[in-house]
C-alpha cells in the first residue's frame, strides 16, 4: 500500500524520540500496520536548529499549512499548551486527518471542543500519552472497560511529586532538599509549580474522570492541593501510623442515597494524603506512576510504570500512531468520547474522607473531653486518639472516621480557636482505607 504520511507538531524531548522510533522501527511498524509510515513534515519554532533523523527540507514554521496539506494523513501533536495546539488540531480534523496528541492541558481545559470536533468530522482522536506516560491506561478505560461500570479511579499520576515525597519518607529529607535533588536529576523543572502545586495531576484527573464516568470534567472542576505544605512532621506522623504520604488523584462516582442509577455526581480531587503501607500504591517509589481502577464487574485493576520522560511518552505516542494508521488502512475509526451522563462535579465539602490531626495542647485535665465534645458538635466521629504528655504541654493525635470534608475542615478551624490548643501541628487526609 502507499505510505501513510505523518505531520509532526513539535520536535522537543518527546517529538525527537518519536522521530527516532519512526526511523529505527520502520520495518516493524510497516508490518504491524500494513503500510509504511512516512514523515511528511515537522513543525518547529526554530528552523535553524539541527535535529537528528530530520532533514532540513522537512522542517517548517508554518504548522497550519502542514496540518491541512492534502498529502498528510495523520497529525501528531506534542507541542503542548492550549494555543496554537487547539486551532491546529481542529483544523487537522476538519481536513480529514487522524490525530494523535499528548496534550493533557488542552484535553483537560477544553476536551469537549476537541471531542466534539472528532465526532463532527468523523476523525480518529487518540491521546494515550496525555496521562501516565508509557502506562497503557486510557485505552483500557476507553475500550476494555467500556461495558463495565467504573466506580473509582485513584492513583499517583505525577512522578516529580512522588519522587519528592519518597525522599522525604525514605531518607528524612526536607521538602526543599528533596525538590532540589529532583531538579538536579531532571525530574523537576526549574519552575516546578505545575508539579508541586498539583496542576499537572489535576489535568490528568480531569481526563481520567471524563473517560471513567462519561461526563464533562475540566481541570477547573478538580479540587487541587499541592505538596508544598507537606512537612517533616506530616511524614513522621504517617510513619507512626504505618502509612506513607502520596499525592493522589482521586475520581469517584458518588452513589445516590439508595444506591440506584448512575449516582448523584462525581468527586474529582488531587491532594496529599496518608495511605497504609500495606496498600500497593504505598510501594510506588521514586518517579514512577500507578493507578487503580475499581469497576463493578472487573473489580480492582492496577496500572504501573514510567509516567513521564521522552522515551516512555514517545512509546505511548507510537502506540496511538499505529492504532490510527491501522484504522486508516482498514477504513475504520476508533472509539469516540460521548459525555452522555452529564453528572455534576460535586464540591469538595461534600466529599467523604478521613482526617489525621495532630494537636499541641495544654497538659491539664479535661482537655480530651473538650476536644471530643467539639468533634461531636460537628458530627465527626473519632476512630482513634493518642495522647502523649510533654512537660507542661501534651500532644494529641486524632484519626477520624469518614465524614464530609466540610464538617472535618470546620472542626479543624474551631480547634485552632480553642485556648487549650497551642497549635494544630499537622492535618492530613487519610485515603485508601475503608475504616
Amino acid at each position: 500500500m502507499k505510505p501513510l504520511r505523518v505531520a509532526l507538531l513539535g520536535c522537543g524531548t518527546v517529538g525527537s524520540e518519536v522521530v527516532r522510533l519512526l526511523h529505527e522501527q520502520a520495518a516493524d511498524l510497516t508490518a504491524r500496520i500494513g503500510a509504511p509510515l512516512e514523515l511528511a513534515g515537522v513543525a518547529v519554532r526554530r528552523i535553524d536548529k539541527a535535529r537528528a533523523h530530520v532533514t532540513p527540507d522537512l522542517l517548517t514554521t508554518d504548522a497550519m499549512s502542514l496540518v491541512t496539506r492534502e498529502d498528510v494523513d495523520i497529525v501528531v501533536e506534542v507541542i503542548g499548551g492550549i494555543e496554537p495546539a487547539r486551532s491546529l488540531l481542529l483544523a487537522a480534523m476538519k481536513s480529514g486527518k487522524s490525530v494523535v496528541t499528548a496534550n493533557k492541558a488542552l484535553l483537560a481545559e477544553d476536551g469537549e471542543t476537541i471531542f466534539g470536533a472528532a465526532r463532527e468530522y468523523g476523525a480518529d482522536l487518540y491521546y494515550e500519552a496525555a496521562v501516565a506516560g508509557a502506562i497503557p491506561l486510557l485505552r483500557p478505560l476507553r475500550e476494555s472497560l467500556v461495558g463495565d461500570h467504573v466506580k473509582r479511579v485513584i492513583g499517583i499520576v505525577n512522578g516529580t511529586t512522588n519522587y519528592i515525597l519518597d525522599r522525604m519518607d525514605a531518607h528524612g529529607a526536607s521538602f526543599v532538599d528533596a525538590l532540589e535533588e529532583a531538579q538536579s536529576l531532571g525530574y523537576a523543572e526549574a519552575d516546578p509549580t505545575a508539579d508541586v502545586e498539583g496542576f499537572d495531576a489535576a489535568a490528568k484527573a480531569a481526563i481520567l474522570a471524563q473517560l471513567a464516568f462519561h461526563t464533562p470534567v475540566s481541570a477547573a472542576d478538580v479540587h487541587r492541593e499541592g505538596i508544598t505544605e507537606v512537612t517533616s512532621a506530616d511524614v513522621a506522623g504517617a510513619k507512626a501510623m504505618n502509612s506513607v504520604v502520596k499525592l493522589l488523584a482521586i475520581c469517584e462516582r458518588v452513589p445516590d442515597a439508595d444506591g440506584s442509577g448512575n449516582g448523584r455526581g462525581v468527586s474529582v480531587r488531587v491532594y496529599p494524603a496518608m495511605i497504609p503501607r500495606s496498600h500497593p500504591l504505598a510501594s510506588v517509589r521514586e518517579a514512577y506512576n500507578a493507578v487503580f481502577v475499581e469497576a463493578e464487574s472487573a473489580g480492582s485493576l492496577m496500572f504501573y510504570g514510567a509516567g513521564a520522560g521522552g522515551a516512555p511518552t514517545a512509546s505511548a505516542v507510537l502506540g496511538d500512531l499505529v492504532a490510527v494508521a491501522r484504522n486508516r488502512v482498514g477504513g475504520t475509526r476508533g472509539p469516540v468520547e460521548v459525555t452522555y451522563a452529564e453528572l455534576p462535579v460535586l464540591p469538595m465539602g461534600e466529599t467523604v474522607t478521613r482526617y489525621y490531626i495532630q494537636l499541641d495542647v495544654a497538659d491539664r485535665s479535661g482537655v480530651l473531653a473538650q476536644v471530643a465534645e467539639l468533634f461531636a458538635r460537628h458530627d465527626v466521629s473519632i476512630q482513634a486518639v493518642q495522647q502523649d504528655g510533654r512537660g507542661e504541654d501534651a500532644q494529641l493525635v486524632i484519626v477520624t472516621h469518614r465524614a464530609p470534608d466540610a464538617a472535618l475542615a470546620a472542626t479543624v478551624e474551631e480547634l485552632r480557636r480553642l485556648d487549650i490548643v497551642r497549635e494544630v501541628a499537622s492535618v492530613m487526609r487519610v485515603e485508601a482505607d475503608d475504616a
